[in-house]
């Protein structure tokens, strides 16, 4: 399998929707698809988190979570680690005044 950029989600639980294709509940994390490791340093195996290859991890920080949905809680180690990858534009580093 090859390593994606795009982050997917692992999570510690799961759900089936109603048209059939299983869906992240519980903990969630980032996961690059081809390692064995969330973004966060959890491993996989030994955290028992599930694999969701199809979901696209594209949570932010301002997601308000109410009782009616089936993630309970985003690592926000993952949060921060995921949020350079989303922008369109690359910041870099610019000087505003020079010196003389």
């Amino acid at each position: 399998m090859r390593s994606s950029s795009a982050p997917a989600v692992a999570a510690s639980g799961e759900e089936v929707g109603r048209d059939g294709v299983r869906q992240p509940g519980g903990e969630v994390h980032a996961w690059l698809p081809g390692q064995n490791q969330t973004v966060c340093g959890l491993a996989l195996s030994r955290t028992r988190l599930r694999r969701f290859p199809h979901v696209r991890f594209d949570y932010s920080g301002t997601d308000v979570l109410t009782e009616a949905d089936a993630v309970g809680w985003i690592c926000p180690r993952c949060l921060a680690a995921t949020v350079g990858r989303r922008g369109k534009e690359k910041r870099g580093w610019v000087r505003d005044s020079p010196r003389p």
